[in-house]
């Protein structure tokens, strides 16, 4: 066990941590040259594309220092705020962790509650600055920064960079000086915490897990603590690039097993694994429930799918427990499903998944928060959908979740983003400046307005610069109301949503003009609506396509013209009314990117 490194490697988003756990792969001759490419635990084909880590990657390394063979367990995590979760649950299997930093942006909000997460868990963290052959790379500067943040000495400071290798070597060794060995006990019972777990379709489930006390060989009987189903190991191993099995492994190791598991509901991650014969007392604790930010509702394009996309996201589920769901019925879409997210990235990553992994095309509605509506008779509810909202006679007062946001910038930028987030009904809580050209800005802020484009628009004003971070504090009471969506006289439930009462007459208008542009013209005229309870605050008209009935008269009186004409009119008139409005999906996408 002395001879076990457990270390994860966190940074904000595009520091450079793929790229530096290549090199420790490199040095380490995990990988053959052959075997290399860039960024190669990011093995999705989105995480490729847009160049961004979206799971947390498990590797095991060897590693040769004074003649000892060590064995250095590295997880690789996303940057992201919208995937914190994977976050969490690398550190808590984990003794230490790489704080990367680059050299040429400095300290970022991401850096800073990644840090707070790794401190809680007592790992030992070491600092790395990396990109410094950049030219733009201010290594003095960022390395005060690092020092003031973590109370360390310049000489304490890694400097690397990533990709050409340069200054990687030490690390290693300092990975092994430095990260404590793993603790716990090999002759107690089995203790194992699942930290992940992924759908193989020919194998079954197979679990990830970190060994706390105990061993674990090929073929015990084992059960899992929450659920209390019970197993055999068919095969245990470790994590290389491919799954390499083992016939025991001890404790303070990561690994994985196999035990046929068919069902996804049994596999939960932050359960524990222990020993059929004699189990541990208790399950391992420090697994904090995942709060999703966002709901929307998903639904299948042809409703006959309906149990396919529940069997699919039941297995996506094993593979991103930050994703929840529960079934839901809505009147335009029939059967589907109310998805909880992390935020707009996290939706939109999960709907490419599904369709690029599973085959499963479906229609996202409009994204909500939840609130909790506070009845007149001194009930309280929980609101994820507007369709849900009791009648406004029944409500005594809205709340709605807020959040206390970081948001560290250059100063040039200061008055642009105060402006953005006054806009968004935020209040200053506080300003402090990290240096002379950075600040850091605290706000309080409605969740609800900053689940739209509020991060798209934030990186616009900033050139990129600004970054970004927040958690959930609390409700507080809001003047809300519903707005819906009316075509043609019927509500389009799909698109409706609750909105802020200063800003609904604003938004209710940019709506209707959107879905003017997006509902194809049918034979009869498209009356688009945007209500608040029986009020209508805007309405676009989709023209109709007529035919040109008047062809044929080539003068003679007026009236023979003005027949044609009416007779027309009698038509359209009746085909109004047995008339559908189909809402094609870009328009429910389109209402997500109102600018």
């Amino acid at each position: 066990m002395k001879n076990i490194r457990n270390f994860c490697i966190i940074a904000h988003i595009d520091h450079g941590k793929s790229t530096l756990a290549d090199r420790l792969l490199e040095l380490t001759q995990t990988l053959t040259a052959r075997e290399m490419n860039g960024q190669v635990l990011d093995d999705m084909d989105l995480e490729k594309e847009k160049g961004i880590t979206i799971k947390s990657h498990a590797i095991q390394m060897d590693y040769l220092y004074h003649g000892e063979k060590y064995i250095l367990n590295l997880i690789d995590t996303p940057g992201h705020v919208d995937f914190s979760y994977e976050v969490s649950r690398s550190i808590a299997s984990c003794e230490g962790a790489l704080l990367v930093v680059d050299a040429t942006q400095g300290i970022q909000a991401q850096t800073i509650s990644n840090l707070y997460q790794a401190i809680e868990h007592n790992l030992e963290i070491i600092p790395v600055l990396n990109k410094i052959d950049m030219d733009a790379a201010q290594v003095e500067l960022v390395t005060d920064e690092v020092c003031d943040l973590l109370g360390c000495m310049p000489e304490d400071v890694f400097h690397v960079s990533a990709k050409t290798g340069e200054g990687v070597p030490p690390l290693l060794d300092a990975i092994v000086e430095k990260i404590p060995a793993p603790q716990g006990d090999p002759e107690a019972p089995l203790q194992a915490l699942i930290f992940d777990s992924v759908f193989n379709s020919f194998r079954g489930i197979i679990a990830y897990f970190k060994i706390k006390n105990g061993t674990i060989r090929k073929g015990d009987k084992v059960k899992f603590f929450n659920t209390g189903m019970e197993y055999d190991a068919d095969e245990v191993g470790v994590l290389k690039m491919k799954l390499q099995p083992k016939e025991e492994l001890s404790c303070g190791n990561v690994g994985y097993i196999i035990s046929g598991i068919k069902t996804a509901a049994e596999v939960k991650v932050g359960d524990t694994i222990t020993h059929l014969e004699n189990p541990c007392k208790e399950a391992i604790a420090g697994f904090e429930e995942v709060k999703p930010m966002l709901f929307a509702g998903m639904y299948p394009v042809q409703a006959d799918k309906y149990e396919d996309l529940r069997a699919t996201l039941e297995k996506f589920q094993l593979n991103d427990a930050s994703f929840v769901y529960e079934p839901e019925s809505s009147l335009a879409l029939g059967f589907g499903f109310r998805c909880g997210f992390l935020g707009l990235l996290h939706l939109e990553i999960v709907q490419e998944r599904l369709f690029r992994e599973f085959d499963m095309d479906v229609i996202t509605t409009v994204p909500n928060v939840s609130y909790k509506v506070y009845m007149s008779n001194g009930e309280i509810k929980d609101v994820h959908n507007p369709s849900g909202l009791p009648a406004p006679t029944l409500i005594d007062h809205i709340e709605e979740p807020y959040i206390r946001a970081q948001i560290i910038t250059n100063t040039e930028f200061y008055g642009p983003i105060m402006k953005l987030c006054l806009d968004k009904r935020g209040t200053l809580m506080g300003e402090h400046y990290i240096t002379a050209t950075r600040v850091e800005l605290t706000y309080d802020m409605p969740l609800s307005e900053i689940v739209f484009d509020f991060y798209d628009k934030l990186k616009s004003i900033s050139k990129g610069y600004a970054s970004f971070d927040y958690h959930v504090m609390g409700y507080r009471p809001a003047r809300l109301v519903k707005l819906d969506i009316l075509l043609n006289g019927d509500p389009a439930d799909a698109l409706s949503s609750l909105i802020h009462e200063d800003h609904a007459y604003d938004f209710g208008k940019r709506i209707c003009l959107k879905l003017k542009d997006l509902i194809p013209r049918q034979q009869f005229d498209i009356a688009i609506q945007a209500a608040i309870g029986a009020k209508i605050i805007a309405r676009e008209t989709v023209r109709q396509i007529r035919k040109d009935v008047t062809a044929k008269c080539y003068g003679g009186d007026v009236t023979r013209k003005r027949k044609l004409l009416e007779k027309q009119k009698e038509g359209k008139k009746r085909m109004r009314q047995i008339g559908t409005v189909q809402v094609p999906q870009s328009a429910f996408m389109a209402v997500l990117k109102l600018d």
